[in-house]
């Protein structure tokens, strides 16, 4: 695959990770195991730019040509981890999907536990630039809860809140309804952390039975089935990246 004139220098093993045949680790062990080769080269260390004219080969074939960005929006069901392998023989969201999809990476993760959206894209660049917190984009989260809670409480959530030495940032956090011993919150949020919603809440004597995110900035989790997955349609993925965060 050669880089369009346009595009400078990168590093190669995200060159490969890009072209959608590994992930950016497994690109850099595929070099090590000399099965990469630029310019009739084989390699021996990832440490190694690529520009427009050079010639890449993966096992003696050419490098496919990466393909456009793309995003899906997917309804995880809880019990599967978002990870590619698991050491521990847990099901995998990846596993999940059905064939014939690209392959492709997380925006963010949701833990064994939690269900609801998951973006999943074929371009790890676009799956780092829509992690970031100055991207601005909410994730808005519907919990069940148990526990008598006080609005109160949770308001002061507003402001931020450390935890063992941890800062987490604002989190618009408001009761929905109380059933009994039990209620349903809505937690709004920038930043999303490991388990964050989880930690922060148990914090304040409220421990999490049920965790389902609804939104990803712009993105609804709507009506999509559970373990379903819908593509975005590029028209209103070019939109919402070109309108900036949300």
């Amino acid at each position: 695959m050669a880089l369009p004139t346009t595009e400078p220098p990168q590093r190669i093993a995200k060159l490969i990770a890009r072209a959608g045949l590994c992930s950016r680790r497994d690109a850099e062990r595929w070099i090590a195991e000399g099965r990469v080769a630029v310019n009739g080269n084989v390699l021996k260390s990832a440490a190694l730019s690529v520009g427009a004219d050079d010639d890449i080969r993966v096992d003696g074939k050419p490098l496919p040509e990466a393909e456009r960005p793309r995003l899906w929006r997917y309804h995880k069901p809880s019990g599967l981890v978002t990870t590619h392998r698991d050491e521990r023989g847990r099901r995998t969201v990846f596993a999940a999907l059905p064939a014939g999809l690209p392959r492709l990476v997380s925006v963010g993760r949701l833990d064994l536990n939690s269900e609801g959206l998951l973006l999943l894209t074929n371009d790890g660049a676009l799956a780092r630039r829509l992690e970031l917190p100055a991207t601005g984009w909410v994730r808005r989260y519907r919990v069940r809860v148990h526990g008598a809670v006080e609005p109160e409480r949770l308001a002061t959530l507003a402001r931020g809140i450390t935890i063992d030495g941890v800062a987490y940032g604002p989190i618009r956090a408001t009761l929905d309804r109380q059933q009994g011993a039990n209620a349903w919150l809505t937690l709004s949020l920038h930043e999303g952390r490991n388990r964050e919603v989880r930690r922060v809440l148990d914090h304040l004597g409220y421990p999490v039975t049920r965790l389902i995110r609804v939104a990803y900035g712009p993105f609804q989790l709507g009506h999509l089935a559970r373990g379903a997955i819908d593509e975005v349609p590029q028209k209103v993925l070019r939109e919402q990246l070109g309108n900036g965060p949300r």
